[in-house]
C-alpha cells in the first residue's frame, strides 16, 4: 500500500512530480504552501509523512514529537551540516536537497517503517506534550529494528504529591542534597509548573529559570552535556556540591516546559549525573478538552513527562487527616495516568498531635485498613524548628540541624539503597566524577 506525504517547499528538482512518476511506494496527497498548513494537514490525520524541502529551520524537538504522536514522519532536505546534525537530534530523516526521487521514496519508506517499530499501545505511550485530536488516527506497523542513541548511566528520582504542600519540594533538595555528601554527582531538578520553589528553598536567584533555557535549547536540537553543565547553578554545601536546574519564574511561563524537550534534558542530565533529582508538580490531568483543535501544549506534560521517566517515584503526602485523604486519592489518580510509576509512599509532617500518642502505628494501621495495597516506605518526623532554619539561610538540613529526626529519617530513606547499589557506590561515583572532568 502506498504511503500518503504531505510536502513543503520546492527541491532543486520537481519534488512532487518526480515521486508522483515513480508510481510506488508513495503518494504525495498535498503540497502545502507553509509549515503551519502542513502541520494541519498532518494534524488532520491525511498523512503518514511529511517531507519539508524549506523551512526545515523551524522544525523543533516539539513538533516532531507532535507529528509523530498522529503517526507521521519528517523527512528534511538540507546541505548544511550543522543544521542536518540539528535535525537529526531532534528525531527527523535527513536527505541532501538535490536528492532524486527514488532515494527521497526510500527514506519516507524508512522513516516510516521507524515509526511504526516505535509504536506502542495507547495506554503505554508516552504524553506528547501536546493536547491529542487524532490519538485514534495514528497507524500501526510492523516493528523494525531502529537505532537509538545509548541512555546515560545516571538515575531518575521523581518526587511527586498531591495538591496541599505536603513538603515535596524540601523532600526533594533535601535527597539531592545527602546524595551529594554521599559523594554522588547530582542534578535537582525544578519541573513544577505551577509553583517552582527550589531556587528559594537554596536561596538562589531564579530570574534565569535554568530549566527553561535548557528545554529552548533541547527544542532547537541544540542542547549537549557541556551547556547543560553551565545552565545548571552548582550548590555548594559543607559536605557536597550538587546542580540545580531552577523552575520557570511565574507560573504563566509553563508554555516553556514541552515534553519532548524535558525528556531530552533529563536524557543529557543522566549523562553528567549519577543522580537526576526531579520536583515535579502536582496536578495529574492530561487536560486534552482544554485545546481538541490545536496542538497547544499541555500544562501538565512536565510533571507526567518526569514521572514517566523516573527510575524511583517517592509519592509525598503530609500525615493528618486532610494530607492522608489526598495522597490516596493522589495514588489513585497517578496510577490510571501513569500506571508503570510504582510510587514508594512517604508520609511527612509525622506528629503525635496530628495522628495519635503512636503516630506511626496508628497511620500504619489507617493506611493498612483505608489506604491502597503498597505500604508506607518511610515516615518523615515533623520538625518545623530545623525546616525553618534551613529555609531560613536557604541550606539543607545536613548543614543547620544535622542531628535532626527528620534529616535521619530522609537519609535512611535513600542514601541506603543507594549504596548497596554498587554502580552508585561512593567509590564509583568519584570515579566517575573524576572522568567526567
Amino acid at each position: 500500500m502506498s504511503i500518503p506525504v504531505v510536502t513543503v517547499g520546492q527541491s532543486r528538482e520537481d519534488l512532487v512530480g518526480g515521486l508522483e512518476r515513480l508510481h510506488g511506494p508513495v503518494t504525495v496527497v498535498r503540497r502545502c504552501g507553509e509549515l503551519a498548513e502542513l502541520l494541519a494537514a498532518c494534524q488532520s490525520g491525511l498523512a503518514r509523512a511529511a517531507v519539508i524541502a524549506e523551512s526545515a529551520e523551524e522544525l523543533s524537538a516539539s513538533l516532531v514529537d507532535r507529528l509523530a504522536a498522529v503517526g507521521v514522519s519528517v523527512v528534511a532536505l538540507s546541505d548544511d551540516p550543522a543544521e542536518v546534525v540539528r535535525l537529526r537530534s531532534i528525531g527527523v530523516v535527513t536527505a541532501p536537497l538535490d536528492v532524486d526521487s527514488a532515494t527521497l521514496a526510500s527514506k519516507i519508506s524508512v522513516a516510516v517503517g521507524q515509526l511504526a517499530g516505535q509504536a506502542r499501545p495507547r495506554e503505554e505511550r508516552r504524553d506528547s506534550g501536546y493536547a491529542d485530536p487524532a490519538a485514534e488516527l495514528r497507524h500501526s506497523g510492523v516493528a523494525q529494528e531502529t537505532e537509538h542513541e545509548p541512555a546515560g548511566a545516571g538515575r531518575i528520582i521523581a518526587v511527586w504529591g498531591p495538591a496541599g504542600a505536603p513538603g515535596r519540594t524540601f523532600v526533594a533538595v533535601n535527597i539531592a542534597a545527602e546524595l551529594a555528601r554521599e559523594g554522588n554527582s547530582v542534578i535537582l531538578v525544578d519541573a513544577d509548573s505551577y509553583g517552582a520553589s527550589v531556587a528559594a528553598s537554596l536561596g538562589l536567584l531564579d530570574e534565569s529559570a535554568g530549566l527553561a533555557q535548557a528545554c529552548r535549547l533541547a527544542d532547537q536540537g541544540l542542547l549537549d552535556s557541556e551547556s547543560l553543565k553551565r545552565i545548571a547553578s552548582p550548590v555548594f554545601t559543607k559536605a557536597g556540591v550538587f546542580r540545580v536546574l531552577t523552575g520557570v519564574t511565574r507560573a504563566d511561563r509553563w508554555t516553556e516546559l514541552r515534553a519532548a524537550a524535558l525528556s531530552s534534558v533529563l536524557e543529557y542530565a543522566k549523562e553528567v549525573a549519577d543522580v537526576v533529582v526531579v520536583d515535579a508538580g502536582f496536578c495529574l490531568e492530561a487536560d486534552e478538552e482544554l485545546s481538541f483543535d490545536s496542538i497547544a501544549p499541555r500544562r501538565n506534560a512536565a510533571t507526567l513527562r518526569s514521572i514517566e521517566l523516573a527510575d524511583t517515584v517517592y509519592a509525598v503526602g503530609s500525615a493528618d487527616a486532610i494530607g492522608v485523604p489526598r495522597l490516596v486519592r493522589g495514588l489513585a489518580e497517578l496510577e490510571r495516568a501513569i500506571p508503570q510509576a510504582a510510587p514508594r509512599v512517604v508520609l511527612n509532617r509525622v506528629r503525635a498531635a496530628s495522628a495519635g500518642r503512636s503516630p506511626e502505628r496508628e497511620l500504619r494501621e489507617a493506611w493498612e485498613r483505608y489506604g491502597p495495597d503498597r505500604g508506607v516506605e518511610a515516615f518523615l518526623p515533623s520538625d518545623p524548628g530545623a525546616c525553618d532554619a534551613a529555609l531560613l539561610s536557604g541550606a539543607v538540613l545536613f548543614e543547620t540541624a544535622p542531628e535532626s529526626a527528620l534529616r535521619h529519617a530522609i537519609v535512611k530513606l535513600v542514601c541506603a539503597p543507594v549504596q548497596q547499589n554498587g554502580k552508585s557506590s561512593v567509590i564509583y561515583s568519584r570515579a566517575r566524577r573524576r572522568l567526567k572532568r
